[in-house]
């Protein structure tokens, strides 16, 4: 996810001067920040307010439980000692400025020994730089961009991790289930030319798709009348149309299909994954759509993830929702990074999500890949009459 709607301008990065703080449970050196003393400091770079404040609260609730429930269990294991997290939080405005400067903060001087946020993939090129100098790991449970987790030279970033999958991964994992699920061979695409999230689901859907791509037309961000495109592929012979894009456009773009006679199913990725979609098509022509998502409750069938529903349901009194449950992944992504590394030092614990496998998560077995993305089941969700009737995890 990107946060189509947030300022995708980074700031200047604002690197802060090393400052001691009494009582710090780590410090800074040149090989990263160090643990010490009986807790370790984790940070949370959340948009608690602006226009991503949505998603930064999810994720604020899934990393605030998972710290609470691993304090309660006896904390952290490192070398025989039980060691209990802290979380050091900030509200970064859902602002790229601030963004940066929040993870200065965090890194240099609350000297937190890895990060759970932010959640857009423009916020968390903003965090890297401050992050990556102090080298201390970033997980972003929302920032789906591919490149997020390369340098321009083709290498790996060291310090940015995610719980999330990336824009390909779910390109292709689409794909796969039209082609072989809903045995659909011929496929129309109507795509948003303007963001590289769309851009990068329509390369990598078109790539993996076994079947026929009969047209490909554009439209972009903000668009709202859609007739034209969509009469243009009407005359077409299709059996789904692929809409790589938001929920913004995309709302519109099944109202008005609907509105004209195009009935074939109608599929998309995350950026469909908002209630406001329903809200926008209107229920009745909210029918015969299936997009992917991370987590969702009607795919899910593993004891930590059922456990993990009922705990949130309990602490917040609202059913657990994909961001939070990411979060939370994170979080615990990075105690096992610890107690696998025997150390809570940024450094070690960087290697230790790196070398991630197997990790049993409320979203999924989680396997980090080279580049650090993780290798999980994707889910794809479909919706009859505003509503969604069915959730499918698929590999």
């Amino acid at each position: 996810m990107r946060g189509k709607k947030l300022a995708t301008v980074l700031g200047t990065v604002m690197l802060a001067g090393s400052l001691l703080l009494a009582g710090c449970s780590s410090s800074a050196t040149n090989g990263g920040n160090k643990q010490s003393g009986n807790t370790i400091k984790i940070g949370g770079n959340f948009e608690l307010s602006g226009a991503a404040a949505a998603y930064g609260q999810a994720m604020q609730r899934g990393t605030e439980l998972a710290v609470s429930q691993i304090n309660k269990d006896g904390g952290v294991k490192v070398n025989g000692k039980k060691l209990k997290l802290q979380l050091v939080q900030k509200d970064n405005k859902s602002d790229n400025s601030q963004v940066a400067s929040v993870a200065s903060n965090l890194a240099t001087q609350s000297k937190v020994v890895a990060s759970v946020g932010p959640i857009t993939s423009g916020a968390d090129l903003a965090a890297l730089p401050n992050y990556t100098k102090a080298k201390v790991p970033l997980i972003t449970p929302g920032g789906t961009q591919d490149s997020l987790t390369v340098q321009k030279n083709g290498k790996v970033q060291p310090y940015m991790f995610r719980s999330c999958f990336e824009d390909s991964y779910q390109g292709k994992a689409l794909a796969k289930y039209v082609y072989s699920n809903m045995k659909l061979k011929r496929v129309a695409i109507l795509a948003d030319k303007s963001t590289d999230y769309a851009q990068g689901l329509t390369k990598a859907f078109k790539k993996e798709f076994k079947g026929q791509v009969v047209q490909v037309q554009y439209y972009q961000a903000g668009d709202k009348d859609f007739n034209t495109l969509l009469t243009k592929l009407k005359g077409k012979k299709f059996d789904a149309l692929f809409v790589p894009g938001y929920y913004s456009e995309a709302g519109l773009i099944v109202k008005q299909a609907r509105q004209m006679g195009i009935t074939q199913p109608i599929v998309g990725a995350d950026g469909f994954a908002d209630p406001k979609l329903v809200q926008i098509a209107g229920k009745k022509n909210a029918s015969n759509i299936y997009y992917t998502t991370h987590f969702d409750p009607k795919a899910t069938n593993n004891a930590k993830a059922t456990a993990y529903m009922k705990a949130y349901k309990a602490k917040y009194n609202e059913q657990a929702g994909t961001f939070d449950a990411l979060a939370y992944d994170a979080t615990y992504m990075i105690k096992d990074a610890i107690e696998n590394e025997k150390s809570a030092d940024s450094t070690k614990i960087a290697t230790g999500l790196s070398n991630l496998k197997n990790f049993k998560g409320v979203t999924g077995t989680i396997t980090m890949d080279k580049k650090h993305n993780p290798q999980k089941p994707v889910i794809i969700a479909k919706v009859e009459n505003g509503e969604e009737v069915q959730a499918t995890s698929v590999k």
